[in-house]
């Protein structure tokens, strides 16, 4: 019998179509708008967005159940406790990290996954391979398949399993190849020439060759993501790739649009990052075998630090210089796609509605749009933002046992913040 199962989720704006599509898990859910089920259930409190929530309705299939990001009790116990403190790292005094040191616990799975990645992709397929290593080889730091070794292993835990399955291996391969071939992709959409500090693949080798580089890498994954005979992570995984194109639609469809808001931006967030993020960590889980209620967790745990890395990397466009980038600063702004810090900004100073309006027609435009941004509080309000997802993923994290692999996850939370601090 189909039902409506309503999500309690901690929200940055009101909105009425956010998550309605991202906090359903499970792909072979049907999505329908929040529009259409949900318009009355909006309830705003203590007027800012720190204190909004998000009410929704999804289709599901069996008995009600009732998920909330605000804590894993609610999920485990159906009691709410009190939220953790928010996140102060100007007053947290820690040691400087880095990515490397934090994936020193998986730092074998890495290893192994880099050297599978070629005979993954194909030997068969000489360009395609080259452009594959082109990628591979530009400083990435395997981000996405850490956080699946790291969620197996801590999951695994759990249920008592002494090492990874092959299928959580795959898995990570799988999502290596899968973000490699997005960003391929994305590249050739943004007409960007560097990634990472190097030329882009289709700078390198063409529209042409780029694009079937991606799709190839897509089919690929795919045919492996078949090969592991599970119909939920298929759906999974699936239902990835098709956010990855509702994605780049929405972003299309509003560049230079400065009505666009905040719950728009980040549903676009949720198809470009966080959406894979969310499907890798409860891949993860899913392989350990451990119970739905923490596989449901781990999906939200990779959802919102998803969204919190997002909103870091938008909030670097406009403070890191271009050598730090490695692509020109203001770059997305200059192009029209408007994010967090530009839609803060916009609320508060009308002059930069006419500058992005005029796509930056005058000389020195974007450079003064920059400016009202960074001095208007843009930027801010947007680390504030980042913050409040980040202090859910580490809420998202509290149903799992104590290990290093546990604390690996909470790090990388803090780190991705310190890159703003």
């Amino acid at each position: 019998m189909m039902s409506m199962t309503c999500h309690n989720l901690e929200f940055g704006r009101t909105g009425l179509e956010f998550l309605a599509y991202g906090c359903s898990s499970n792909a072979s859910l049907d999505r329908i708008s929040v529009r259409d089920c949900a318009k009355d259930m909006l309830r705003t409190v203590n007027g800012g967005y720190k204190g909004r929530k998000l009410w929704f309705c999804r289709r599901d299939i069996g008995p009600n159940l009732v998920l909330s990001t605000n804590s894993p009790e609610v999920l485990l116990n159906g009691v709410a406790a009190a939220p953790p403190p928010v996140l102060d790292l100007d007053h947290e005094s820690r040691n400087p990290a880095s990515l490397t040191n934090l994936f020193e616990v998986v730092a074998e799975d890495l290893q192994t996954l880099n050297k599978n990645l070629q005979s993954i992709v194909g030997a068969e397929n000489p360009v395609l391979m080259s452009a594959a290593e082109q990628i591979f080889g530009a400083g990435g730091k395997r981000t996405r398949p850490a956080l699946v070794f790291l969620v197996s292993r801590a999951t695994a835990e759990i249920i008592g399993l002494k090492e990874l399955t092959k299928e959580h291996r795959r898995l990570a391969e799988i999502i290596e190849m899968i973000h490699t071939a997005s960003l391929i992709h994305d590249d050739v959409l943004d007409e960007s020439d560097m990634r990472r500090g190097k030329e882009t693949v289709h700078q390198l080798y063409g529209t042409r060759v780029a694009v079937l580089a991606g799709d190839f890498m897509f089919a690929q994954s795919s045919w492996y993501l078949a090969n592991l005979e599970n119909l939920e992570v298929i759906k999974l995984i699936s239902q990835v790739i098709k956010d990855f194109a509702s994605g780049e639609i929405k972003q299309a469809s509003s560049l230079f649009d400065c009505d666009v808001q905040l719950d728009e931006y980040l549903l676009k967030s949720y198809y470009k990052t966080a959406s894979l993020i969310a499907a890798s960590t409860k891949g993860a889980a899913i392989f350990s075998g451990v119970d739905s209620e923490i596989s449901e967790q781990m999906y939200q745990y990779g959802m919102n630090f998803g969204l919190s890395f997002q909103v870091v990397d938008d909030i670097l466009d406009f403070t890191q210089s271009a050598e730090q980038l490695g692509k020109p600063s203001g770059c997305d702004l200059a192009k029209g796609n408007l994010t967090a810090p530009v839609i803060f900004a916009l609320e508060k100073e009308t002059k930069l509605r006419d500058i992005i309006e005029s796509e930056f027609f005058e000389s020195g435009a974007l450079e003064e749009a920059i400016d009202i941004i960074k001095s208007c509080g843009g930027i801010d309000e947007a680390r504030e933002l980042a913050k409040m997802k980040a202090d859910l993923a580490l809420e998202n994290l509290q149903c799992l046992p104590s290990s290093s692999f546990r604390f690996t996850l909470e790090e990388m939370v803090k780190y991705n913040l310190e890159r703003i601090k």
